[in-house]
């Protein structure tokens, strides 16, 4: 479990979410799945199994099982609050609605900061704490010439370009873990779920693996595009019901491999 929340932490973290959002995210997926384990429990009883296979409190598991779920509220990160004062606030936009580009420590004559707008948001975090964290998002910019900071994107989103993409790893990532989860959890594996591991290469290695990839994903994607596509007319002309869908996927992985330089060549398949 740890080694599948490091990867999401590290994204959330990257996107500007949340522990609070990614908790009720959390709260959701566990209810859900519990309801799912019990199709045939009782309504009158459903809360109190769920409760105690979730661990959440019954008033939890009553508002995460109504049909129509209340959107809880959590709290913004005081980041997100800072930007978003400084997007709206007329005390720190010019005339036409646009964030000012604002100094990063009050001036003699007390006019619009980016420390009093974050003292504006909260005592609790340090302006320059907040500044940081708003320029690791890519959201602002600090100039240390002018010691002027700006805002260098409209949204707390993310880019146009990044949002497929992010749409794309939700997809992909998600249908691979569910293959795996399914897997473990079956007695006889219902998915194709393989992979093969090596270390002890070089990054000019890498390189040559890269492109071996590459090659066996187009020849891997010509043959399937063809094959679904006849199979789906198939099936359509024959009548049958099309309430299936299937993602055939392949991915590669490198990282430094912190091994003794005596360690003997391993190549091994896993299942």
């Amino acid at each position: 479990m740890r080694a599948l929340l490091g990867p999401i932490a590290r994204l959330a973290l990257a996107q500007g979410v949340s522990f609070a959002a990614l908790e009720e995210m959390m709260k959701e997926a566990f209810v859900d799945e519990a309801v799912k384990a019990q199709p045939a429990q009782a309504p009158s009883r459903l809360v109190s199994r769920i409760s105690v296979a979730t661990g959440l409190n019954r008033r939890e598991v009553t508002r995460l099982t109504r049909q129509q779920r209340a959107i809880r509220a959590v709290r913004a990160s005081p980041a997100t609050e800072v930007f978003t004062r400084w997007m709206t606030d007329p005390q720190w936009c010019e005339g036409a609605g646009e964030p000012k580009p604002l100094p990063r420590v009050a001036p003699a004559d007390g006019a619009p900061s980016f420390e009093s707008l974050a003292h504006a948001v909260t005592r609790d975090v340090h302006p320059r704490s907040l500044l940081d964290e708003l320029c690791r998002l890519g959201i602002a910019q600090l100039d240390d010439t002018t010691d002027t900071v700006r805002l260098v994107r409209n949204a707390f989103v993310p880019s146009d370009a990044q949002g497929p993409m992010l749409g794309f790893l939700g997809d992909n990532v998600g249908d691979h873990l569910m293959a795996a989860v399914s897997n473990v959890l079956a007695q006889e594996p219902p998915h194709f779920e393989q992979a093969v591991f090596a270390d002890e290469l070089s990054a000019e290695s890498l390189v040559a693996i890269r492109s071996f990839v590459l090659g066996q994903w187009k020849s891997l994607m010509h043959g399937a595009v063809p094959l679904l596509e006849g199979l789906i007319e198939d099936d359509r002309q024959q009548g049958r019901r099309q309430d299936q869908r299937i993602r055939i996927g392949l991915y590669s992985y490198a990282a430094d491999a912190a091994l003794p330089s005596s360690a003997p060549d391993q190549v091994e398949s896993k299942t």
